[in-house]
């Protein structure tokens, strides 16, 4: 069976990418008011083509205007297979040559050139419209279509099949990575996100995150082109209904990805390709996926730059990206999608060669390197699912070290770390945890006396207590008993017992990974209190960093890595 693919048009405004797209596939991709009032293309379109041999092709149209070109590079992230569309007339024009070196940029080298509006032009002009397109790129057939006359139709798709036939699929195997290029509203379903299907695929029921910002959704249904699916795979134009997100909370640029799958972060090291020479500390406008983000282009050495940006991406190794000022300056092959602030030349020759040591630095899936090596390379360190360069380790461990050492002495030890990696990571950091927190291992002092009795009274209560706060008003005395793992404060000078906390904690987060959040209510009924121990819980894990609210709901906080 054939791999899905995405085509996507490119070309001059006014040279009928539009009318061609129509006439092909029988929709029309101007779907905004002021489009068709204008009678230009503002925004992405998208279609199915049907092609001769039973593959379903998705066309991505994308703006001509030079106002627009980042619009069109946002289409153009995503296809396998370019349409360059040439009026016959006129010939290649700005536009033309702009959008034909992005595509090169993006590493999109297989396509079809259509000679538009061929019913307007004599022979001999024709003649030489096909010749000008075949110098412009010599690879791709040219085929002479007019829109309005049918001209050339059949051959375009017979041409568009051959071309599909030698393109390479995406990585339907990988983690799943969505970028959205468009979010709305639809009533009875509520909001509705597309895009074109980077890798992996998407059915209902997925747990995925939207990045960046980390929050984990639940795909409620898939359709590709309107029609519903079990799942969709990579190449696919794909929409997905998020049940519980708001309109507000998700956006063009955004990616929907397989949680933790894939570094999310404010620089990428790349091996640069220049239209036009780019300087040190230049300021651009790089596109991502359907992202584009205010950046920095800081050179080290050669073709190799580190971009620093104002925004975080989801980037993966081997991504294309596409750098703007007042034109197109270039492009950039990602060879390290999370690398620390200071690179060196030493650094991006092991990159280029493949050198997995250099590229992991902070933790990463090891399945996200599977298609590069077997295993864990030479250099780095394995956890559980995790690896990680070993001086990143003894980073995280010198930084936590310290902020606990500066912690109040009436609030002893620091939240401990909630990223996805935290639980196969932090038992190798050498710190202490009790419950949700960490603290510098000691032994804890004896107490003495009468602050003794106390404590064993104290003990006790919690203990016949459970999930029901006991007052303390010793605030000393319940410092030394939370640094001793014996007690959990709730705040109002409450506390619980640590075991019993830990429960109430296990609790909360089986909920919310079962039914995707919890509410006050439903953590009352689980636990058997009352509304205000319940409370005070999941007050408590908001500040411990495992717990978010979002309206009169809880959900599982994903921080940005």
């Amino acid at each position: 069976m054939s791999r899905p693919l995405t085509v996507g048009t490119a070309g001059h405004i006014d040279h009928g990418k539009t009318a061609l797209v129509h006439a092909l596939t029988g929709k029309d991709t101007d779907r905004l008011p002021e489009e068709r009032r204008r009678g230009i293309s503002i925004d992405l379109g998208y279609a199915p083509l049907d092609l001769p041999d039973g593959r379903r092709l998705s066309v991505v149209d994308v703006p001509g205007h030079e106002r627009f070109v980042r619009t069109m590079v946002a289409g153009a992230t995503g296809i396998d297979i370019f349409l360059l569309v040439v009026d016959a007339a006129e010939g290649a024009r700005p536009q033309t040559h702009e959008h034909l070196a992005i595509l090169r940029l993006l590493g999109v080298e297989r396509g079809v050139v259509a000679l538009t509006k061929a019913d307007t032009v004599d022979d001999e002009t024709l003649a030489l419209a096909e010749e000008e397109a075949r110098g412009l790129v010599p690879d791709a057939p040219v085929v002479a279509t007019s829109a309005k006359t049918g001209r050339g139709l059949d051959e375009l798709r017979a041409a568009l099949t051959r071309v599909a036939e030698e393109v390479a699929p995406r990585e339907a195997e990988g983690p799943a990575r969505l970028f959205l290029d468009r979010v709305f509203t639809l009533r009875g379903i509520g909001t509705v996100a597309t895009g074109t299907l980077w890798s992996g695929s998407i059915g209902e029921g997925d747990v995925l995150s939207v990045e960046p910002g980390g929050r984990e959704v639940r795909v409620r249904s898939v359709q590709v082109h309107d029609r519903p699916v079990e799942r969709a795979e990579a190449g696919q134009r794909v929409a997905v209904a998020l049940p519980g997100v708001e309109r507000r909370d998700v956006a063009r640029g955004d990616a929907l990805v397989a949680p933790g799958a894939f570094p999310v972060g404010y620089r990428l090291d790349v091996a640069l390709d220049e239209l036009v020479p780019i300087p040190d500390g230049a300021r651009v406008q790089v596109g991502h996926g359907t992202a584009e983000h205010h950046g920095r282009v800081v050179r080290a050495g050669g073709r190799w730059a580190q971009l620093r940006l104002a925004s975080p991406a989801v980037a993966a190794r081997g991504d294309r990206v596409i750098l703007r000022g007042e034109t197109t300056l270039g492009g950039g092959t990602v060879l390290d999608p999370s690398p620390p602030r200071h690179a060196s030349a030493e650094r991006f020759e092991r990159l280029e060669r493949g050198d997995l040591a250099a590229l992991v630095h902070a933790p990463v899936r090891a399945a996200s390197l599977a298609h590069l090596a077997d295993g864990a390379p030479a250099g780095l360190a394995r956890a559980g699912d995790w690896l990680f360069a070993p001086a990143w380790l003894e980073e995280l461990r010198e930084r936590l070290a310290a902020r606990i050492a500066a912690a109040d002495p009436l609030e002893p030890g620091i939240p401990a770390p909630s990223e996805p990696w935290a639980r196969d990571v932090v038992p190798l950091l050498g710190l202490e945890r009790r419950g949700s927190r960490l603290y510098l291992p000691q032994a804890a002092p004896a107490l003495e006396g009468a602050r003794a009795e106390e404590a064993g009274r104290l003990r006790a209560e919690l203990a016949a207590a459970g999930l029901e706060p006991v007052k303390v008003e010793d605030a000393r005395l319940a410092a030394f008993l939370e640094e001793a793992g014996e007690l959990v404060r709730v705040g109002d000078g409450l506390a619980l017992g640590a075991d019993a906390f830990t429960e109430a904690r296990r609790l909360v987060v089986e909920e919310c990974e079962d039914a995707g959040s919890v509410t006050l209510a439903r953590l009352r009924d689980r636990l058997g209190t009352g509304r205000r121990p319940a409370q005070l819980i999941l007050e408590r894990l908001d500040a411990d960093g495992v717990t978010r609210r979002v309206g009169d709901e809880r959900v599982l906080r994903r921080k940005k890595r």
